[in-house]
Order: C-alpha cells, then structure tokens, then sequence
C-alpha cells in the first residue's frame, strides 16, 4: 500500500475538524489560539500535499507557501500572547467569558 494524496487529505481535514472543534469549544485564549495554529498546519499540509502529488509537482510552490504560513502563525501566536497577556494585566483571567464586556 503505497501513501497517496487522498491520505494527507485525510489527516489534514481531521486537523482542521480538530482545530476548528478546539477553536469553538474552549473559553481560554491560549487554547483558542492553539487550535488556531492547528488549522494554520492543516492549511499547510494541503500545500506540501497538493505540491508533491499535484499536477505541478515540480514548482517549489507548494512548498514555499507553508513557510509563509509558518511565518504568520508565529506572527499570529506573538501577537496573539501579548493581547492575552494584557487581557490578564486587566482582569486577572484569560477566559474569554470575561472579556465580553470590551464589546459594550
């Protein structure tokens, strides 16, 4: 049994259903965001996939753009932490429950 693009498929839209789960059921910040960072890797999963087994299998791009989503989720997850960190200066909790009062 060989390894095909119809597998990495797979895997990468259980990550995204797992990110996506993780990203709706948590009330804490810092789990938001890693289910945020999850999703970001299903996304980049399918690029290396679709590279190697698509149609144009021998342009780096597929493979280039990852290291573009690598680097926006570090952006993300920088970025991301000093808003969570500042939310905590102020309320002394991260759960997102707490911060709903900023909408008003």
């Amino acid at each position: 049994m060989t390894v095909g693009l119809p597998h990495f498929l797979v895997v990468s839209a259980l990550l995204f259903a797992l990110g996506f789960y993780t990203v709706m059921t948590r009330k804490n910040a810092v789990g938001i965001l890693m289910g945020v960072e999850i999703i970001i890797n299903a996304a980049n999963l399918n690029f290396v996939a679709f590279s190697r087994y698509g149609a144009l299998a021998n342009l780096l791009a597929g493979q280039v753009i990852p290291v573009f989503g690598i680097m926006i989720a570090a952006a993300e997850a920088a970025v991301g932490l000093a808003i969570v960190l500042a939310i905590y200066q102020n309320w002394r909790s991260i759960d997102t429950e707490t911060t709903a009062s900023l909408r008003e």
